[in-house]
């Protein structure tokens, strides 16, 4: 969990705003499997398993048995 002193960052290739909160999300709170992301942010499964995808591709979340972290 990040302190009041520490600043959630989003690096500079990631256009879309799905991404961006996706990537956002898992910094902030941890490692989540789809189902908690769906809850979370409420894109559809499908939705977030291509953006989850599409970051795992770029090497900023990794995909574990639980679900994906960031990297």
């Amino acid at each position: 969990m990040f302190t009041s002193e520490q600043r959630l960052s989003v690096p500079d290739e990631l256009a879309s705003s799905r991404a961006k909160l996706a990537y956002l999300s898992l910094l902030a709170g941890g490692d989540a499997r789809v189902t908690d992301l769906q809850r979370t942010l409420g894109p559809s499964k499908l939705t977030l398993f291509a953006v989850l995808e599409s970051l795992a591709a770029t090497d900023l979340v990794e995909r574990t048995e639980g679900g994906y972290v960031c990297t």
